[in-house]
């Protein structure tokens, strides 16, 4: 079922919440693929009902940034969206989320400027805005988010907790390609040799991660070591590799406790982004 107008998607949610229905959410940028289907059935599996918001968000992109080429095919994106057991797909124009005269804005700060945040200022604004939006439209019960987007989580989380709002985060895997590449709406950008170039970004943290297992406390040795293996790859550009605190984001000078390896980096001119968490 595809809705576009919130006071339908708001009549719906209600009826479904008088006859004690939980609510799962799923919001995407549309363009779906594997990675979002797994957050959709996770959160079929957990809930009655399981909305998904496809929503090319213009709040969160920057001036020089891809926002009108953005891939769209809602058509494609309902059917993988039905066909994974969601209730309903929630696709509204900008217009029916914005206001022409919006003066309201959400912000979290610190965990924002750092990694992508310090690279797209304004972008987690934009996120922090939709997210709050949709979460106050749809009042779910558990909304699901992918752990590629590690910042994001973060960041969503903290949100969820400062405002006080009554729902459950839950993080999903990264989900990749047989080859290793994480699932990204951006990879069709790539050609035939920059997609083999891409998986230098899998290749670089598998081996962070081996060394991590080896007993390597060393942040700058393991950053080194990302850093030689990407600068081999002749159609990459590093935009950042770090290793900051899992939860606050913060640099460490040693691993001690749960940190997330998080790396971004240009394959020709299309930027992405992998990570893990140790």
């Amino acid at each position: 079922m595809l809705v576009k107008e919130i006071k339908e998607l708001r009549s719906l949610i209600k009826a479904w919440k008088r006859e004690g229905f939980t609510v799962g959410f799923v919001p995407t940028m549309g363009s779906l693929h594997e990675g979002h289907e797994s957050l959709i059935k996770k959160a079929v599996s957990e809930n009655d009902k399981v909305v998904v918001s496809v929503f090319v968000n213009p709040t969160q992109f920057g001036p020089n940034e891809d926002y009108d080429s953005y891939p769209r095919d809602i058509d494609k994106d309902l059917t993988l969206c039905m066909n994974a057991g969601a209730s309903v797909v929630f696709n509204p124009i900008s217009k029916e989320m914005y206001f022409d005269n919006k003066s309201t804005g959400v912000s979290v700060s610190g965990l924002t400027s750092v990694l992508c945040g310090a690279k797209r200022p304004g972008h987690f604004d934009g996120v922090c805005l939709v997210v709050s939006k949709f979460l106050n439209i749809v009042t779910p019960d558990k909304a699901y988010f992918g752990q590629k987007d590690a910042q994001q989580v973060a960041v969503i989380k903290r949100m969820v907790r400062d405002l006080n709002i009554d729902v459950e985060i839950v993080t999903c895997p990264i989900i990749r390609e047989e080859d290793g590449l994480a699932k990204s709406s951006r990879n069709i950008y790539l050609s035939d040799e920059e997609r083999k170039a891409a998986l230098v970004l899998s290749r670089s943290l598998s081996l962070a991660r081996k060394e991590i297992k080896n007993r390597e406390k060393s942040v700058g040795k393991i950053r080194n070591i990302i850093k030689k293996e990407i600068t081999k790859e002749p159609l990459a550009k590093i935009d950042y590799v770090e290793i900051v605190d899992s939860e606050s984001l913060e640099n460490v000078e040693n691993i001690e406790k749960s940190v997330l390896v998080a790396i971004a980096v240009f394959i020709g001119k299309i930027r992405l982004i992998d990570n893990f968490i140790f």
